[in-house]
């Protein structure tokens, strides 16, 4: 009787520890324990699935990672990424603090935000004690530690660049719009050939980030919470712009494209002339897999683009650490993220410092050719960093109330 009351007492014990004290011991200072650890462990990757050419890509990071360390990795394909956030959160309210379904996801911006305000993730600075950190370009790529203002405090491993590209025809499209009244101009004259994604949707709300920043008085304002800021007033004009769009939308605005892919499909029939993606090497790829014709080109507005950088990281209680974090690693890996930069595979800037990279690494990424579409770094200008991560938030619930229609 007295081995049941302590073992019970000991279970309410555990339940009231912070969740970071319920890692299992894993400690990738230690990598080839990790290592031994991982064999023969299913690590579940909760990741955007909405792109053949990167579903492919994580099929070959399967293949690999079960090769080189004994570890399945299984794709969970999802649509939305607080999809698998709102799992977390369930598991945690029901006291599932081990064994979680989930153990790795692709993230970044708000959803990070919230999963670490929550206490949902490993809090032990697991990232930058990967062996493959070291290779990271910290210096050079300041939002590999600060992801959409929120520090990274080592919670999630970089995995790719992103940066607002737009993308036209050149055949029928000679000189694409330079700037936001420019292209006003242009969905005015050209109705029906332009959209955008529908919020949440990470482009769809990319890009009322990016008008944002073309039309606010004081962009500075945007880095700090949007409660401490007059929201109706700094988005007033926001608002004003995208009602100028919509009745010359496609289909009128009454919907929206999904997300990058459906953008791109609408290019590729003709039924719009712009379309836009965060991968600035996407649109050569889609060439190259005769996805888009090869007179397509890109193009920035001439005050910058949104850029930011895309993470995995790894909930508190997931079932399979020491497997996550050999995928993680090996996502950091020059092979890794040569492959992932060809565009012939998929296209995504890598988050490695090149020159810091052994020869065999370096050798990689000078093998790379950039295809026609892609611009050169001297092409793209200002990078607009991501706005404080609760702007996100209040702009697509703003954005729903505007836009979606009630049934």
């Amino acid at each position: 009787m007295l081995n049941k009351i302590v073992a019970a007492a000991s279970a309410l014990t555990l339940l009231a520890l912070p969740s970071a004290s319920l890692a299992e011991d894993v400690d990738p200072s230690n990598w080839p324990a990790v290592v031994e650890a991982a064999k023969g462990q299913e690590v579940y990757f909760n990741a955007w699935g909405g792109a053949p050419n990167i579903n492919a890509y994580i099929a070959w990071v399967g293949e690999q990672v079960q090769d080189k360390y004994g570890v399945t990795l299984n794709h969970v394909k999802l649509d939305d990424t607080a999809n698998a956030v709102n799992r977390v959160v369930t598991e945690k309210a029901a006291g599932r603090n081990e064994g979680g379904s989930v153990d790795l996801i692709w993230i970044n911006g708000e959803n990070f935000a919230s999963m670490k305000r929550q206490g949902l993730l490993i809090d032990d600075n697991w990232s930058e004690k990967l062996p493959n950190y070291q290779f990271a370009d910290i210096e050079g790529k300041p939002t590999l530690t600060y992801d959409f203002t929120v520090p990274v405090d080592g919670q999630e491993s970089p995995w790719g660049m992103a940066q607002l590209t737009f993308y036209y025809d050149s055949a029928w499209l000679e000189t694409p719009p330079k700037n936001l009244e420019d292209l006003a101009q242009w969905v005015e004259e050209n109705p029906g050939r332009f959209t955008y994604a529908a919020p949440p949707n990470f482009i769809g709300t990319t890009f009322l980030k990016q008008v944002l920043y073309g039309v606010v008085e004081d962009q500075s304002i945007l880095r700090q919470p949007a409660e401490d800021a007059d929201f109706d007033t700094v988005t007033a004009p926001l608002w004003g712009y995208l009602d100028r769009l919509k009745p010359n939308l496609w289909r009128k605005g009454e919907v929206y494209a999904s997300d990058t892919t459906q953008l791109k499909n609408l290019l590729a029939d003709g039924e719009i002339g712009i379309a836009m993606t965060f991968n600035p090497g996407e649109a050569s790829s889609a060439i190259k897999q005769q996805e888009l014709p090869d007179s397509v080109r890109s193009f920035v507005l001439d005050y910058g683009s949104m850029g930011n950088s895309h993470f995995v990281t790894i909930p508190y209680n997931a079932n399979a650490k020491a497997g996550a974090m050999v995928v993680a690693d090996f996502l950091l890996s020059a092979e890794a993220q040569a492959r992932k930069a060809d565009e012939n595979i998929w296209g995504d800037p890598t988050v490695l410092n090149i020159n810091a990279l052994p020869a065999e690494g370096k050798a990689l990424f000078d093998a790379l050719e950039r295809g026609p579409a892609t611009l050169a770094a001297d092409q793209f200008g200002a990078t607009l960093l991501e706005p404080d991560a609760s702007w996100a938030v209040k702009l697509e619930e703003e954005w729903a109330k505007r836009y979606v229609r009630s049934n």
